[in-house]
């Protein structure tokens, strides 16, 4: 690999664990022995992800918590490279596609995402590599004794805290080149923003978990742009006026140079079909730096275009940092990026698609997708979602792509009633649906009433796709 300009900072050697005599020895005593106990330790500490009723205010998403939380595991995310993604929607793709392209240039490449669709390992990963049972264990006996003391001292760290804390612990302890890391919810206070970046990247900002971040779009954009940084370059997408208002505003308060794709970067994209690829989007960047034209997109759908360009552009970045980032090798990583839980098909007959949509934007963005790339003569969608989301937005854009809506639940504690999603579809849409108390009814009333050319679609959210997936056999 070429010579790169990279800041030197001094890590422990590899398996060394920097902590004091009296937090090991209280390691020791209270070592969780096996993975099923680490993990009932882990899922035992509150978990925002799965409450219905959390306030999102300093107190509950506390970044005091999280700075407690490192300095006493060393301060590991001090240790990190890292590019840091915030967004509503195709945060985690984009973090992907990165990482992708990276990992093909030789770098070491940490990737932290979340939530996860099949399992807890899915959100720490290097080089495509998941992280093992056996580091998990590790890692939550290491950070075991200082969750403790804060929560002794009633501060106790939360699930997502402790997970951010493991991620960035896992990255240091392996001497990743990059981490790429993604916000969990929002961003001015997610556990992820205590990281100082090589680059910020902000994808599409739309309504969501508009219970916690606001109403409008505007004060939505505030706390997702709340992750920039003093100095720090932010690249994005062309987003709604009013949430680039604020992106540019808060940059330039700051002094973070802003950069948007399709503006101030050159980019565009366009849909095409041919017998190689079927049907496909194709992207162009261009900088003084680079230059990336006609680049198959390796997810579906325009929205993927998009946040292709936006990855791109944040490689660019990173090159013009000094980097040593070569193009060719760069688009051999992308074209090799799949996704777990973004139009995946899990069954071919009867044909069955599963997407985490979980966003009126992504709703409407995949039933687009869709239609670009699947025929099928009618869809059944089958439809879950928790009560945080837009609901009736999200229900609004189904009835532009479903020929027929079968409603059901995921094991979540936040998830919609099936009948109360239906009543609520009847009012908006004046259509009639039908409800399933199981994901695995619902597949069944599904599968009775389809066509060998018809298409299941399971979507709404990343809980209501997990369970599908594991379900799969009994289908």
């Amino acid at each position: 690999m070429a010579t790169t300009k990279r800041k030197t900072k001094k890590r422990p050697a590899a398996g060394t664990r920097v902590k004091s005599a009296s937090v090991e020895r209280v390691r020791c005593k209270t070592a969780l022995r096996t993975y099923d106990q680490g993990l009932k330790y882990l899922f035992e500490r509150t978990d925002y992800e799965r409450q219905n009723r959390l306030r999102y205010n300093v107190t509950t998403f506390n970044l005091d918590r999280m700075h407690a939380l490192l300095k006493g595991l060393a301060n590991p995310h001090k240790k990190l490279q890292t590019i840091h993604i915030a967004g509503t929607k195709g945060k985690g793709s984009t973090a992907t596609m990165l990482a992708r392209m990276l990992e093909a240039n030789g770098y070491k490449t940490g990737l932290y995402t979340s939530p996860h669709v099949m399992t807890l390992h899915e959100r720490i990963a290097i080089n495509g590599l998941l992280i093992t049972e056996r580091q998990i264990l590790r890692l939550i006996n290491r950070v075991h004794a200082v969750v403790e003391k804060l929560a002794t001292n009633g501060d106790a760290p939360t699930f997502f805290e402790i997970m951010t804390a493991m991620a960035f612990m896992h990255f240091a302890d392996q001497k990743v080149d990059f981490a790429v890391i993604e916000t969990g919810l929002g961003g001015r206070l997610d556990s992820t923003n205590v990281i100082e970046p090589a680059v910020v990247g902000i994808t599409s900002i739309s309504i969501d978990h508009q219970n916690l971040l606001g109403n409008t779009i505007d004060c939505i954009a505030k706390e997702k742009a709340g992750v920039i940084k003093t100095g720090i370059p932010v690249v994005t997408v062309q987003q709604d006026p009013k949430a680039m208002r604020v992106i540019r505003k808060e940059a330039l308060a700051i002094k973070a140079p802003l950069s948007v794709t399709g503006r101030d970067i050159d980019f565009s994209y366009r849909f095409e079909s041919s017998r190689e690829h079927g049907p496909h989007t194709r992207v162009c960047v261009t900088t003084p730096t680079s230059r990336f034209e006609h680049l198959r997109v390796p997810l579906p759908g325009e929205h993927q275009a998009i946040n292709c360009g936006l990855a791109l552009a944040i490689l660019d970045k990173l090159k013009g940092q000094g980097y040593a980032i070569d193009d060719d090798k760069a688009m051999m990583g992308l074209s090799g990026t799949t996704m777990i839980g973004r139009m995946e098909v899990i069954c071919s007959d009867p044909r069955i698609i599963v997407d985490a949509a979980h966003n009126a934007a992504s709703i409407k963005a995949l039933i687009q997708a869709i239609g670009q790339h699947v025929p099928y003569d009618s869809m059944i969608i089958i439809f879950g979602c928790n009560g945080d989301k837009d609901v009736r937005g999200m229900l609004m854009q189904l009835q532009y792509g479903a020929d027929k809506v079968i409603f059901t639940r995921s094991n979540s504690p936040k998830a919609v009633l099936p009948q109360d999603l239906a009543e609520m579809y009847t009012e908006i849409c004046g259509k009639m649906c039908q409800t399933a108390l199981t994901i695995r009814d619902a597949v069944r009333t599904a599968k009775s009433a389809i066509s060998r050319e018809d298409l299941i679609c399971i979507t709404g959210s990343f809980y209501l796709v997990g369970q599908a997936k594991e379900q799969l056999d009994n289908f």
